[in-house]
C-alpha cells in the first residue's frame, strides 16, 4: 500500500505538499475506531485508506479517457458489444459491413488496450448503455 511519503516519490518532489485536511467530526470518529480496531495510528490509516481512494479514482478515470478517445461511431460500436450485440447484428442495426463493424471492434479494443470483447464488457460493467439500445444504436454517451 502506497504511503504519502510513496506518492510523493512517484510524483519526485522533494518533500511532502502540506494538506489541511479536517474530517467532519463522525468521519473522524470512525477513522479512529477502525484504527482502534486494526490496531494501528490514526495516520497509518488514513493514510491508507487515501492511497486506496486515490488509486481507485485514477482507475475509474482510465476507461473514460479511453472512451473521449473513440470516434462517435466507435462509442456507438463499443456500447452495442457491451450491450451483447454480435458483429452481425450491428452491422444489422447499423447499416454497415460486418467487416467495417470488425474493424471499428478492433479498433476500440486496441484504444482501450484489451484483447477480446469479454474484456471489454469486463472494463466497462458498471456503465449504462440503455440509452444506445433504446435508440436503435443511435444513443448519446
Amino acid at each position: 500500500m502506497f504511503s504519502w511519503w510513496d506518492w510523493i516519490q512517484t510524483l519526485r518532489l522533494q518533500r511532502p505538499p502540506r494538506l489541511e485536511i479536517k474530517p467532519d467530526p463522525t468521519l473522524l470518529r470512525l477513522l479512529r475506531q477502525l484504527a482502534e480496531n486494526e490496531q494501528r495510528s490514526v495516520e497509518a490509516v488514513a493514510n491508507d485508506l487515501l492511497g486506496e481512494a486515490v488509486q481507485m479514482r485514477l482507475s475509474a478515470e482510465t476507461p473514460l479517457q479511453h472512451w473521449k478517445n473513440l470516434s462517435a461511431r466507435e462509442q456507438q460500436i463499443c456500447a452495442l458489444v457491451c450491450l451483447n450485440y454480435t458483429n452481425s447484428q450491428i452491422a444489422a442495426r447499423l447499416s454497415l459491413s460486418e467487416e467495417t463493424v470488425k474493424t471499428h471492434v478492433r479498433h476500440v479494443l486496441i484504444k482501450f488496450g484489451l484483447r477480446g470483447r469479454a474484456n471489454l464488457r469486463n472494463a466497462l460493467a458498471g456503465w449504462d448503455f440503455a440509452a444506445w439500445e433504446d435508440r436503435g444504436g443511435h444513443g448519446g454517451g
